[in-house]
C-alpha cells in the first residue's frame, strides 16, 4: 500500500491547458472519487496517474516516488476500466493470472494468487469459464480480480460501472468499497455519478473544466459546497439557485420575498437551496407556482416556478403529494442556516 501526491499537476495538448494545476495528498488506504460532468478532466487526471498519459507540469509522487517519467508497467499500479478489457479467448482464470505470467511468476504462485482472489470476489466457479458465458457484474469482478492478484500500491477504476443496469450499479459500488476496504489499498475511482461518490469515497475531488472545484467529505461538500458549481452538480435534484439581494441577516429575491439567512453579507447574491430543505408552510414566504408532480413514494418532488419571477424551482416533500393542475399554487418555508449564498461574479461560497 502507498501513498499518492499530486503537486499542481497540469496537462497540455498542444497550446490548450485541459487540467489546470490539480494538487492533492492521499493518505495510505484512502479511496478517493473523482466526480464530474464528460470532458472535466477526470479520466485524463487519472490517465495521468496510471502514465498514459504524459505530465506537461507538476509532479505526481506513488509511496514518495516520484512517476512523471516511470512507465506505466512499473508505477504498481492496477487499473479496472469501464469496458472490463477482458480477453475473450481467455477463460476467467487465464485472464486474471495473464499479468503474472507476463511478469514471469511460477504456474504455482499465479494459481495460488488466483484462486484467493477468486474466492474473494465468488468466482470460484467461473474460473474455466470464457467472459462470453458471464454476466456484466462476472465480468467486472474478473476485471477486479485482475488487479487484485498483482496486489499493486494503488488501484486506479475508471468509471467500472457504467455499463451495468441501475440495480447491479449499487450492488456492485458496495462490493467495490468493502473490497477496497478489506483489503486497506488506496484507490482512485473516477465516475460521473454523484450517487457513487457521495456513497462510496472518503474524500472526493468535484471537477471542472480542468479545475478541481473543491476536494472534501462527500458531506462536506453536500454541506458547504465552496462553488457554485459543486453546490448544483452534487446533490439529486439539483440544488434550487436563484438572484438575489443580502442585506445583513435578510436575502431579498426579485419578486419581493424576504428569507431569513445567517450572513451578515451585503449585495447582490446567488442564493442556493436544496429541495430537501424545503418544507410545506402555510405561511411560508415562498409562493411557487406548481408545474408537474413526481411521486416517488418516500417523498414527492414538485416541480414549479416562483411567482413573480418566473425562476424555475424544485421541491422534495415527504410522502405522496398531489398536485390538481397547473395553476396551483404552494407557500414553502426554509431554515435559514439551510441557505447557501455565492458571489455572482466569481461563483465562490460567501461566508
Amino acid at each position: 500500500m502507498a501513498t499518492l501526491d499530486l503537486d499542481n499537476v497540469k496537462k497540455r495538448f498542444g497550446t490548450t491547458e485541459v487540467i489546470h494545476g490539480v494538487s492533492l495528498s492521499v493518505e495510505d488506504g484512502e479511496f478517493i472519487v473523482i466526480v464530474g460532468p464528460s470532458g472535466c478532466g477526470k479520466s485524463t487526471l487519472l490517465r495521468m496517474v496510471a502514465g498514459l498519459e504524459s505530465v506537461s507540469e507538476g509532479e505526481i509522487r506513488i509511496g514518495g516516488r516520484r512517476v512523471n517519467d516511470v512507465e506505466p508497467m512499473d508505477r504498481d499500479i492496477a487499473m479496472v476500466f469501464q469496458n472490463y478489457a477482458l480477453y475473450p479467448h481467455m477463460s476467467v482464470r487465464q485472464n486474471m493470472g495473464y499479468g503474472l505470467k507476463i511478469a514471469r511468476l511460477p504456474k504455482p504462485e499465479i494459481e495460488k494468487k488466483v484462486q484467493e482472489a477468486a474466492k474473494l470476489l465468488q468466482l470460484s466457479d467461473y474460473l474455466d469459464r470464457k467472459p462470453k458465458e458471464l454476466s456484466g457484474g462476472q465480468r467486472q469482478r474478473v476485471a477486479m480480480g485482475r488487479a487484485i492478484v498483482r496486489e499493486p500500491s494503488v488501484f486506479l477504476f475508471d468509471e467500472p460501472l457504467s455499463n451495468l443496469d441501475a440495480k447491479l450499479r449499487v450492488q456492485m459500488r458496495i462490493e467495490i468499497r468493502e473490497l477496497q476496504s478489506k483489503l486497506g489499498v488506496t484507490a482512485l475511482y473516477v465516475t460521473h455519478d454523484q450517487v457513487e461518490a457521495m456513497t462510496m469515497a472518503d474524500r472526493m475531488i468535484v471537477m471542472n473544466a480542468g479545475y478541481a472545484e473543491q476536494i472534501g467529505s462527500p458531506l462536506e461538500v453536500y454541506e458547504r459546497p465552496a462553488t457554485l458549481f459543486a453546490a448544483q452538480f452534487i446533490g439529486s435534484p439539483s440544488m434550487n439557485i436563484l438572484e438575489g439581494t443580502a442585506d445583513g441577516g435578510r436575502v431579498t429575491l426579485g419578486n419581493g420575498t424576504v428569507l431569513e439567512a445567517a450572513t451578515p453579507h451585503t449585495g447582490p447574491v446567488k442564493l442556493g437551496l436544496r429541495p430537501e430543505h424545503v418544507t410545506a408552510d402555510p405561511s411560508g414566504p415562498i409562493e411557487l407556482e406548481l408545474h408537474l408532480a413526481e411521486p416517488l413514494g418516500a417523498n414527492t418532488l414538485l416541480h414549479g416556478r416562483l411567482a413573480g419571477t418566473g425562476e424555475s424551482f424544485t421541491c422534495s416533500l415527504p410522502g405522496v403529494n398531489k398536485v390538481g393542475h397547473t395553476s396551483e399554487k404552494i407557500w414553502l418555508g426554509a431554515d435559514p442556516s439551510s441557505l447557501h449564498l455565492f458571489d455572482p461574479g466569481t461563483e465562490q461560497r460567501i461566508g
